[in-house]
């Protein structure tokens, strides 16, 4: 069943990937950036600290979750924006951002469900994108 590296669609993974980092930057940068730091006990002006791991950690995390979504795409044979968003919707609220709520509600978040509802957001809506391009590519 999940013997299907050789059926990915790398293009697809490709374009899923830049979207779903794209994504990220507008979202945190430009959407919600004051809202983001408040759920994290920082003045909402605050800038982050330019680090080797701020700029390559969520592209990488992006590239994980695109190709794993791939890889059950294919193995589930999914072809349709039907079954693919559906797919997306299941893993992004089902899993990142069911994931995402469980980090949050712990002391060290000052407002988690603001945190949750910020990044959990983004991720189902990375998800549906993610799912969408990798069916239509």
């Amino acid at each position: 069943m999940f013997d299907v590296l050789g059926d990915l669609d790398w293009i697809g993974i490709l374009v899923g990937f830049l979207a779903f980092t794209l994504l990220g930057g507008a979202w945190f940068a430009g959407l919600f950036p004051a809202a983001y730091n408040r759920s994290l006990g920082r003045d909402p002006k605050a800038k982050p600290d330019p680090t080797p791991l701020f700029f390559a950690g969520p592209p990488l995390t992006c590239l994980v979750i695109t190709i794993t979504t791939a890889i059950l795409m294919a193995a589930l044979k999914i072809e349709t924006y039907g079954d693919g968003l559906l797919l997306g919707g299941l893993v992004g609220a089902g899993y990142l951002t069911a994931n995402t709520v469980n980090i949050a509600i712990n002391p060290n978040f000052p407002r988690p469900l603001l945190y949750a509802a910020i990044s959990g957001g983004y991720n189902i809506l990375g998800s549906l994108i993610v799912s969408a391009l990798l069916v239509a590519l």
